[in-house]
């Protein structure tokens, strides 16, 4: 039976519908699905481009593999992706500070980690990284219904700022 979940951007007063790709990425759909409701503080990509996110402590019992991954997404597409301490404190990023307060413990307990829940609302998108290299998603859904009033609040939130905006997720 297909699952749904609302991504919402509440202040601007925006939700939209994605299926989960159970079949594509059983494992991250199973770790997202029962760790509902998520979100966090909105962030806007600055080098994938048509990409907004939100940083949150890791949830999963383990991390997912990486199940139908991608450095390509497309619009609808949401990612998931795992970072270490290390790799988000560069200050060009905006978020060390957040990371650095949201990260919890992985696996590896000497090693912060954050999770990377990112909506994709337009075309043109490469995961690459400056330090990183390419960093691969796994895209455990797809937007469904409201992606065209999602990403004119992307936009939004892209000319206008992220200040007190949230990026959540929850079941529908």
């Amino acid at each position: 039976m297909p699952r749904y979940i609302e991504v919402s951007l509440p202040k601007r007063g925006v939700t939209c519908t994605a299926l989960l790709l159970d079949d594509k990425a059983p494992v991250t759909c199973a770790a997202v699905w029962n760790a509902l409701p998520l979100g966090g503080d909105v962030y806007h990509a600055k080098y994938a481009r048509n990409e907004i996110y939100a940083l949150v402590p890791p949830f999963a019992p383990q991390e997912p593999p990486l199940e139908n991954p991608t450095i390509t997404p497309i619009p609808g597409d949401l990612c998931y992706f795992t970072f270490t301490d290390t790799q988000l404190n560069t200050s060009s990023y905006g978020y060390e500070a957040a990371a650095d307060q949201q990260g919890g413990q992985a696996a590896h307990a000497d090693r912060a980690t954050v999770v990377d829940l990112a909506l994709f609302y337009e075309r043109n998108n490469l995961l690459i990284n400056g330090d990183q290299g390419w960093v691969p998603g796994i895209v455990w859904g797809t937007v469904v219904d409201g992606l065209d009033r999602m990403a004119e609040a992307c936009q939004d939130l892209w000319r206008a700022g992220a200040l007190g905006e949230s990026l959540q997720f929850r079941r529908a």
